[in-house]
């Protein structure tokens, strides 16, 4: 009677939670409350897909639930993105009957990457996709070794893994396991022999901690790498980028496969990359996964045009206290040849909890801005004088600095200013500040 309830009470609330626009984990939490075991008292499908990392699960998610779709595949997931313990709860049980039986063939799930061991306690994922490992949130998730090991737990034995070849932490989770399966990308025009970040979480085996030597890197410590004294080396991906055309705008997977980029970027290729690596697993055609995502548009909305005035806008939405996220937004606006002008806005680090720590703003490669191009850089937000106090340590000319903590006040001169293009980066925590004051197109 436990089950029918707790399944009964999430389907409730789920439903008036809809109603709402709210309340994606409340359901899950209920339920769970009442019945602290109900996963395992529920009969899932014979395929469970989970995929966590630092960046690229929502992304990564969403293309393979594209992929799913088309091919007529009954499955559910967790598209509001509530990727911790409750709400899974929550995605599972509103798809059960009360009786318990899930009533779709395939359960995909984002799961936080803190939490999969708590997730993953009472059911076990048949696929479990690893995107990468990134330094991230540094007040919550510490060092990403310290990630890693709260990921290895929810691993089960008998799940086959898919994972990022190129990053050397994502790697290490396949030594000793047969039933593995790698991605990854080969050496590229843009690739480099030297780190270009700020930081270096490349340099040391995470085996056995002996310098780590690089073949190329395609950025911070994502390449092709060999330990200089143990046999820990980057493993040969199964599904590879073998051409990554970012500026024309394309991707060649196995030579053969070819992707179309809505959005060229790295953090974007390797996403697609993940995604049809595990829908070939899957037993999907390479081609018919190509067309389903060439060219797809991420309903996430991690990147997003406005109009401020007469100015051109993308906003490149970022992730707070994790410097790759921000390196890769730069990257891109870096690699668009074309004047332009650039406000960072840093006013709630975190929309879950308060810190005020902004040691993180000095892992970001602010020096990529750092071009003709760059016409003016705008700093706003609570944090905005922090966010100078960073770029004062870049080689960038103070005369293009813009310092304007009010948000409101900073758009107005942006608008006055009748810049042609402008690149907004900020966090999910603070865009809504800026969308609510332009117009979205």
């Amino acid at each position: 009677m436990k089950r029918f309830f707790a399944i009964l009470l999430c389907k409730l609330l789920r439903r008036i939670g809809a109603k709402f626009g709210r309340g994606s984990s409340l359901p899950g939490q209920a339920a769970l409350r009442l019945c602290p075991d109900i996963l395992s008292r529920v009969t899932l499908p014979d395929t469970i897909i989970a995929v966590t990392g630092s960046n690229g699960k929502t992304s990564t998610v969403e293309m393979i639930a594209q992929v799913l779709s088309s091919c007529g595949k009954s499955f559910a997931y967790n598209k509001e993105g509530s990727n911790q313990i409750e709400g899974v709860t929550a995605l599972i049980l509103s798809h059960c009957s009360l009786r318990g039986k899930f009533k779709r063939d395939i359960l995909l799930i984002e799961s936080d990457e803190r939490y999969a061991r708590l997730t993953f306690r009472a059911f076990h994922p048949t696929h479990f996709v690893i995107t990468n490992l990134y330094r991230d949130q540094l007040t919550r998730n510490g060092h990403p070794q310290w990630v890693f090991d709260a990921i290895r737990p929810a691993i089960p034995p008998e799940a086959q893994l898919i994972l990022n070849a190129d990053d050397p932490l994502v790697s290490l989770f396949g030594v000793g396991r047969d039933n593995t399966v790698f991605f990854g990308m080969e050496r590229q025009s843009f690739s480099t022999e030297d780190c270009t970040a700020v930081y270096d979480d490349g340099k040391y085996c995470p085996l056995c901690g002996a310098p780590m030597l690089y073949d190329w890197r395609h950025f911070h410590h994502i390449g092709s790498y060999r330990c200089s004294r143990c046999d820990f080396h980057r493993p040969d991906p199964v599904c590879r980028i073998t051409e990554a055309a970012l500026s024309e705008g394309f991707l060649i997977i196995d030579g053969e496969d070819r992707i179309g980029l809505s959005f060229r970027s790295l953090y974007n290729a390797y996403n697609i990359l993940a995604c049809y690596t595990l829908c070939r697993r899957l037993g999907i055609e390479g081609s018919r996964i190509a067309a389903e995502i060439s060219d797809y548009v991420l309903r996430s909305g991690r990147v997003v045009t406005f109009r401020l005035g007469d100015t051109e806008g993308m906003l490149l939405t970022s992730k707070h206290e994790n410097s790759v996220s921000y390196d890769q937004s730069l990257f891109y606006i870096a690699s668009q040849k074309e004047s332009r002008a650039v406000v960072i806005l840093v006013d709630a680090i975190s929309r879950k909890y308060f810190t005020g720590d902004t040691s993180w703003l000095f892992d970001i490669n602010f020096g990529l801005l750092n071009s003709p191009d760059t016409e003016r850089i705008y700093l706003t937000g609570r944090y905005a004088y922090d966010l100078a106090v960073r770029f004062s340590y870049t080689d960038i000319d103070r005369s293009r600095l813009t310092v304007i903590p009010d948000i409101p006040e900073a758009l107005d001169a942006i608008r006055g200013a009748g810049h042609r293009r402008l690149y907004a980066v900020s966090c999910f925590s603070d865009r809504d500040k800026l969308l609510s004051r332009v117009e979205t197109t």
